[in-house]
């Protein structure tokens, strides 16, 4: 078995509403899907994405209104990355630093070019410039996880999800996965000097890979529970199934369903348009709602 690819990115953002007007206002991602944190009813669950929220395109956030800023440091997704077409990389700075947002870049990593930039929360994001297509961003190129040590993630990733080792640069080692599945990328960062992060609001909660089916997932469920990983149940999260457990590091990993998708309770020109709840919490909608802030959607900048 081999992982093809990023299912979705998870972090942790604090106004709802800045994070609604910066991802759909300035990145150009469509809001896929409202609902609530399934743990955590009286919080927003934010779903991005293109246009209908394919698997690698997946950028997600839990927003609670007063929560702390996390700190970026081991043990933690540090960045994660977009891709466009390789000639549009100018557009974005000069789009970005239009908008008044600081911009580190164009720069070269491993043959690509790429820029980097803060969310309002202050998680990092870049955007590769890679392969044929325009400024309009495509899904994830992949993601960086800061390591004390990287070793025991590596064999993590090549011996069990099936990736190799293609680059390395200094204190940065690039694992692929084969194929061409959006997300294929995952970056080690091996920091040993660095402190450990702490999450909070501009923190990426957790990381998921894609499983092509439930039988997928359930063979991927058995080898890393009998390779000693502590690996949860099967969770239903009503547009995918998901099992968890941290990799060596620290770094929350998720494997998510392609199934049953997001069009499963609304059709797909109105996504994201409304609150949607699972059937558990449709009882409380009444309550749910009230405790909400109702939020703003802008137009979407791009095309995705």
């Amino acid at each position: 078995m081999q992982i093809p690819g990023i299912h979705h990115v998870t972090a942790i953002a604090g106004d709802a509403q800045k994070n609604v007007d910066f991802y759909v206002g300035v990145v150009g991602l469509r809001l896929i899907k409202r609902t609530v944190n399934f743990d955590d009813p009286t919080t927003y669950h934010l779903y991005y994405g293109d246009y209908s929220g394919a698997p690698g395109s997946i950028l997600t956030f839990f927003p609670w209104q007063d929560a702390y800023r996390g700190h970026s440091g081991n043990g933690q997704t540090v960045a994660a990355a977009f891709q466009v077409g390789q000639d549009a990389l100018n557009y974005w700075v000069k789009r970005l630093k239009t908008l008044g947002l600081a911009v580190e870049g164009p720069f070269e990593r491993f043959g690509d070019t790429l820029i980097s930039f803060a969310d309002p929360d202050g998680m990092r994001i870049e955007i590769v410039g890679a392969g044929a297509g325009d400024a309009t961003i495509t899904g994830f190129h992949g993601v960086t996880l800061s390591e004390g040590g990287y070793e025991a993630t590596a064999d993590l990733l090549t011996k069990e999800f099936g990736y190799q080792m293609t680059k390395s640069e200094g204190n940065r080692f690039r694992y692929e996965s084969a194929g061409d599945a959006r997300g294929r990328v995952i970056d080690l960062l091996c920091q040993p000097d660095a402190r450990r992060g702490t999450m909070g609001a501009g923190s990426v909660h957790h990381v998921a890979f894609r499983a092509e089916s439930d039988a997928v997932q359930a063979a991927w469920r058995a080898e890393l529970s009998h390779a000693g990983r502590n690996v949860t149940p099967v969770l239903d999260r009503k547009y995918f199934h998901s099992i968890y457990f941290r990799e060596p590091g620290g770094v929350l990993f998720e494997i998510a369903t392609d199934n049953p998708g997001f069009a499963v309770d609304e059709p797909l020109e109105e996504l994201g348009k409304t609150l949607k709840l699972p059937p558990w919490l449709e009882r409380d909608r009444r309550e749910i709602e009230a405790a909400l802030r109702p939020l703003q959607v802008p137009e979407t900048s791009h095309a995705v």
